[in-house]
């Protein structure tokens, strides 16, 4: 595989980046700013990439977006959409708006009324209940009727490329998480003065801020293979890919994520200090579609 991105890829990436920069929240109290949440779900409507997948693009692509996303926590629906349609455009008929459910609960379901869900390979539809919120302050999770409504079959493959991407989306949010708290831990370390100098001059935070780039680099190579293998790998391959990710990712960005708290001592455990918006999307993405050890089969510890 080539890990490179191509330059229609590097184009989505920039174009990503560019509108989590400019509409995702800078700062705690941004998460209330509904002007702000308006044009950031009228912007991703525009680009048409909740339906990444029905318009042809790869796992690669899904990842690239999702991980732009997450590093800015960005807070408009966009995982569970975009996982919706992945399993849609397998069925006859036309799917209208909605979101993705895992087990009773429905993720990213502000705006969205109805949840798709996939066991085996049957594919359902369920009326979201509530409003439940969540510990994630960037994504709202909802309760289900528990009625599902049958929908149709998709073909074994479909379903299992399916929970490939699944995972590799989820990976791609962690990774996004651990790349934005380990910046904005930087940033803090730069300003922040002790004794007449910034703490980051210091090796105590120095070497903390250093080892997550490391964790974080290892992420972006294991995630990478992963999003490559949904669409080229045997499906089998593609899932283990997948899990492995998974497990390596989930680990980093909580280390990540903890470090970059550690890093602003004091207010790092306050409710104004970003990073811990991070940490909760970081441990919230974890869980959905959880890996165990013995599912990987790595020997990882």
């Amino acid at each position: 595989m080539d890990v490179r991105l191509t330059a229609e890829q590097q184009q989505l990436r920039d174009a990503a980046a560019k509108m989590a920069d400019d509409l995702g929240p800078g700062a705690v109290q941004d998460l209330a700013d509904q002007t702000r949440i308006t044009r950031l779900d009228k912007q991703i409507d525009l680009t048409g990439w909740r339906s990444l997948r029905s318009d042809g693009a790869s796992g690669v692509e899904v990842a690239i977006v999702t991980e732009e996303f997450g590093r800015r926590l960005v807070d408009a629906p966009f995982l569970g959409p975009v996982l919706a349609d992945d399993l849609a455009r397998h069925l006859d008929g036309g799917i209208d708006a909605a979101t993705i459910a895992v087990d009773d609960r429905a993720i990213d379901t502000r705006g969205y009324r109805r949840a798709l869900l996939l066991a085996g390979t049957s594919v359902s539809a369920d009326d979201i209940e509530d409003d439940g919120g969540g510990a994630d302050l960037t994504r709202v999770c909802a309760g289900l009727t528990g009625a599902p409504r049958p929908l149709g079959e998709i073909p074994a493959e479909a379903a299992q490329r399916f929970a490939a991407l699944a995972l590799v989306a989820t990976a791609a949010d962690l990774v996004g998480s651990a790349r934005g708290a380990h910046a904005v831990a930087c940033d803090y370390a730069k300003i922040r003065e002790q004794y007449g100098k910034s703490i980051g001059s210091y090796q105590a935070v120095a070497h903390l801020l250093a080892e997550s780039i490391a964790l974080i680099e290892g992420s972006v190579s294991v995630l990478r293979h992963a999003a490559w293998a949904v669409d080229e790998l045997d499906p089998t391959e593609a899932i283990q890919a997948a899990r492995v990710a998974k497990t390596y990712c989930a680990r980093a960005a909580r280390t990540v994520c903890e470090t970059a708290i550690q890093v602003h001592g004091g207010i790092g455990n306050t409710w104004e200090c970003l990073v811990h918006v991070y940490l909760r999307r970081a441990l919230t993405s974890t869980e959905l579609w959880p890996v165990s050890l013995k599912e990987v089969a790595r020997g990882l510890s």
